[in-house]
């Protein structure tokens, strides 16, 4: 079966997909630094960068795909559009926004090869978002249903990825676009994948510290940040402490109750995000272990290393890639992961 990427980031939905027999041969995607990272990790698929919503670039992508006419057309789309525009507010107020069209190029590329499956993958929230299109402001899923042709079907849920053998909770919006909607989602029966599973058996560190693996060691972080967290239990945010409260100038800093706050090793890892390299961000920081002086270790946010693996990711993933790319970029991309044990899973409904 071969598939093309649209909206590819660095690929790692499809890091397992050639299980199934499954060739990505095809894969865009606009930023380069996103392209280069794709062919370390793809080194066979033919990765056409640039623009989709420019016609030079969709016919690069259609001349790259395979020819139909020969009985080797592409079986199936995997196509992630960023979610920024997708808002009723911003259909409105900037109805020549191209992240609002992203879909629609999309549907045009589904519908000049015709593919037998299209997965979409996106927020929880994309049913419920509006696009501008030629000026009339329309429902996501109404748009793809009135572009489908009229033996195609599209099933759409939200699932997480904690049910798909991935340890991290990851809610996303997959849509399944089939002939005849025969495509379903996969129905779970899989254990949860805990934070101590993934990542416990890796060595502890501190700020600035390093192990021998390539890509497990600590950020340096700021002392106030190492103290405060050195006083935060397993599970808990700064916030909850006594005494170690995040303050500045005298006064509480103000923030959330997700921010300060170290993981639970008992449950899978809260939701990866792009700024999962600071300890003042969303349930960054690494759940600790109680030492005999009453303080908890590893005061500092996730490695490089232990984020792969609460992603999906095989933990020598990244070793390859050592002195080659800046880790902020790649901090960045998995905080933008289609997890590739989910994309696995829904995968399997094909074949089913």
């Amino acid at each position: 079966m071969k598939a093309l990427s649209l909206f590819s980031n660095v690929g790692f939905g499809e890091v397992y997909l050639n299980q199934l027999g499954i060739d990505v041969v095809v894969a865009n995607e606009w930023d380069s630094r996103r392209c280069n990272l794709y062919k370390e990790f793809h080194p066979n698929t033919n990765v056409i960068c640039g623009d989709i919503t420019k016609y030079d670039v969709k016919t690069q992508i259609y001349d790259a795909c395979p020819d139909a006419i020969f009985g080797e057309g592409i079986d199936l789309i995997i196509a992630t559009p960023p979610c920024q525009g997708m808002s009723v507010a911003n259909a409105k107020r900037h109805p020549k926004d191209n992240r609002n069209k992203l879909i629609v190029h999309a549907m045009e590329v589904f519908n000049s090869l015709l593919p037998s499956y299209m997965l979409i993958e996106n927020v929880p929230a994309m049913a419920e978002t509006y696009i501008n299109v030629d000026g009339e402001v329309i429902n996501m899923i109404d748009y793809i249903k009135s572009e489908l042709p009229d033996d195609y079907n599209i099933k759409y849920k939200v699932l997480n990825a904690q049910d798909c053998n991935t340890p991290q909770s990851r809610k996303r919006f997959i849509g399944l676009i089939s002939k005849g909607g025969k495509w379903e989602h996969p129905k779970f029966k899989n254990k949860l994948i805990t934070v101590k599973d993934a990542i416990g058996h890796l060595p502890s560190l501190e700020s600035a510290e390093s192990s021998k693996f390539p890509w497990h060691y600590a950020k340096k972080h700021n002392n106030l940040h190492i103290k405060w967290m050195k006083h935060t239990p397993t599970g808990k945010s700064a916030f909850q402490n006594l005494v170690w409260k995040p303050m500045k100038d005298g006064r509480l800093i103000n923030g959330f109750a997700t921010t300060y706050k170290r993981m639970d090793w008992d449950k899978p890892a809260p939701t990866v995000t792009m700024c999962n390299g600071a300890i003042s961000s969303q349930n960054n920081v690494h759940p600790g272990n109680l030492k005999k002086d009453g303080t908890y270790s590893d005061a500092r946010v996730l490695s490089v290393m232990e984020l792969g693996i609460l992603c999906g990711l095989p933990e020598d993933f990244f070793d390859k890639l050592k002195g080659k790319y800046q880790e902020g970029l790649i901090r960045k991309v998995l905080g933008e992961c289609f997890p590739p044990t989910m994309c696995l899973e829904i995968m399997k409904g094909i074949f089913k």
